[in-house]
């Protein structure tokens, strides 16, 4: 009866009140829900718009509260294509407050991450509904550049990778597996020793790193690369290489290399992996330089006669395969979201993994995969150190970084100085 009542006096006396105090017609549907946040938990970065919401509200019912305990409801600024930039307010729960406001393009709030292990935070909330109003068109984010592989043959291959991914029985295996799974982890990929000195060159404070969002999609730290030590800089020349497109040919299947076998050449019977070491089959050399990309600001310079890539041989779809990617660091408080605007296409998604010592699936800074309008979980792919993780994905594919949260901190008493991890996050297409 009680709950009756609560419903009865926020549809009827205070939706009548809240319209005259804010000059908004609402209707009499109003949605009411009631959650429960506890340790950890957190409502990231949205702006509550759906088709018919007006106003929202929320009606804490907690114990006393410090904002020491987390949880606070956090209000951003916005910049000029409304979207979300800092957060100008932070409101703590409190018994018996009741907190609206109106839902618009630049309504962007967030529940902080609980702290408080004890307590946990009650409310009610939900939405008045009204008129729908005109909403400005949502701004489209350019996407990280695509470029064409970097001529470098299969001796970087041997200079990085652990030679038993370089055998041909190897890569046979690999192929088998990953076209049966579309995914595949390769523990111990790197040199022990290239790694190490990855990572060592990783902690360089000279490393410029510069926050990615915003908020309502993605928050983490990505490398300014003229910043990166030599070391960094000649790995992500590797993961651009040539000798590596061919690589992963061999190792997925996929045509990103236009010496591996196509479809085609498999029905015919033609079909077998290109020998990473050198010794594919022979072809002409005008086929070979036409496939070769211009310099760009990521690879040494190159002699004179290869021809510059032209803008359809950068996008997917047309032309020679393409990669896009980054080097990320991940610490407390850092994600990527599923959101309305994410692209999805087939790619084969390529993560390197590199300071994850102890890192328990618990913290969050998994990779997950869901279908596109579901929420099950396809697959999660979790941070582990000196591993490379492969992932074919297809348009009905989406992913997300689950969220690194407060337990996360506890990985310090062991490693004072990491406070997160890192990954080199590629993506490639045919």
């Amino acid at each position: 009866p009680r709950v009756c009542l609560h419903r009865h006096a926020l549809c009827e006396e205070f939706r009548a009140w809240l319209s005259a105090v804010t000059q908004i017609e609402l209707e009499p549907t109003v949605d009411i829900s009631c959650a429960k946040y506890e340790y950890t938990d957190v409502l990231l970065c949205h702006d509550d718009e759906l088709e018919g919401r007006r106003i929202a509200f929320i009606l804490y019912l907690v114990p006393p509260w410090e904002k020491s305990d987390g949880g606070t409801l956090d209000l951003y600024s916005t910049d000029e294509h409304f979207q979300p930039q800092q957060i100008v307010k932070s409101l703590v729960p409190s018994w018996n407050t009741l907190v609206f406001f109106e839902v618009s393009p630049v309504s962007f709030h967030q529940a902080r991450s609980f702290l408080s292990e004890e307590k946990c935070r009650l409310s009610v909330s939900g939405w008045f509904h009204g008129p729908s109003i005109v909403r400005p068109a949502r701004r489209t984010e350019a996407p990280l550049p695509r470029s064409p592989h970097i001529p470098y043959d299969h001796e970087i291959l041997y200079e990085w990778i652990n030679l038993v991914y370089l055998d041909m029985d190897s890569q046979a295996q690999i192929q088998e597996e990953f076209e049966e799974r579309s995914e595949i982890l390769l523990k111990d990929f790197l040199k022990k020793e290239k790694y190490q000195l990855l990572c060592e060159a990783l902690e360089n404070k000279d490393v410029q790193w510069s926050r990615r969002g915003p908020a309502n999609k993605r928050l983490y730290e990505t490398a300014e690369e003229d910043s990166l030590p030599d070391i960094l800089k000649k790995f992500l020349q590797f993961l651009r290489s040539e000798a590596l497109f061919l690589l992963l040919s061999n190792f997925t299947g996929l045509k990103l290399h236009f010496l591996a076998p196509s479809d085609e050449d498999e029905d015919a019977g033609e079909g077998r992996a290109a020998d990473t070491a050198g010794h594919s089959s022979p072809k002409p050399e005008q086929e070979e330089t036409d496939h070769h990309a211009d310099s760009n600001p990521h690879q040494p310079d190159q002699p004179d006669n290869i021809p510059e890539a032209q803008d359809g041989e950068t996008q997917n779809g047309s032309g020679a395969p393409v990669c896009a990617g980054e080097l990320r660091r991940w610490t407390h408080g850092h994600y990527t979201l599923v959101h309305d605007t994410q692209a999805t296409e087939f790619a084969l998604d390529l993560l390197f993994f590199c300071g994850c010592e102890d890192w328990d699936p618990e913290y969050g800074g998994f990779t997950s995969y869901i279908a596109k309008g579901e929420d099950e979980e396809l697959l999660t792919v979790n941070p582990e150190d000196n591993c490379l993780a492969l992932v074919y994905r297809d348009k009905e594919t989406m992913k997300f970084v689950k969220y690194i949260n407060h337990r996360s901190l506890a990985r310090l008493k062991k490693h004072a100085n990491r406070r997160g991890f890192w990954d080199f996050s590629f993506v490639y297409y045919e």
